[in-house]
């Protein structure tokens, strides 16, 4: 199946800063053998992490899955969760719920994460801090029902457990 990685990030944006978070997802979506099709980056602007996003999921790109990273904190130019939001066709807080969960078990920074992941069509999208741990955390917590989750979605036969 094949997937997109999209860093939020204006230090990457501009070229301030290397994008860790988005190799991580990237690397981690490869070796759960997604065909990591598109790789973007978007400064911390809701219109164009909207745009992008839709481009993707409603576009000819058949994707299964788009990880974002980056723009779930509290800081004023954090506007990742805002920019999604009104995309979804439907919500995932259980995969939000149990990322965060995990990351809280390893620093109380956890709790300040604001992602929010959900269906457009036929695509999963994740939301992921900017942090490369908390991708890598994150991603491991969410790639064991990933399978069955885009099956689903893709009307794909599988068995509920």
């Amino acid at each position: 199946m094949r997937a997109a990685v999209l860093t939020v990030s204006d230090g990457v944006f501009w070229d301030e800063r290397e994008d860790a978070s988005g190799a991580v997802l990237a690397e981690a979506a490869g070796e759960a053998s997604f065909d990591v099709a598109y790789r973007a980056v978007v400064p911390d602007e809701r219109a164009q992490i909207a745009e992008r996003v839709m481009g993707w999921c409603d576009g000819q790109a058949d994707l299964a899955l788009v990880l974002v990273t980056g723009g779930t904190g509290f800081a004023p130019r954090d506007v990742t969760p805002e920019a999604l939001a009104p995309l979804y066709h439907r919500r995932a807080p259980g995969l939000d719920e149990a990322m965060r969960a995990a990351s809280l078990r390893e620093k109380p920074h956890g709790m300040l994460t604001r992602g929010v992941s959900g269906v457009r069509g036929r695509t999963l999208i994740l939301s992921f801090p900017g942090s490369p741990n908390a991708c890598r955390e994150g991603f491991a917590v969410v790639r064991p029902v990933l399978d069955h989750a885009l099956r689903l979605l893709r009307e794909v036969p599988t068995a509920h457990l």
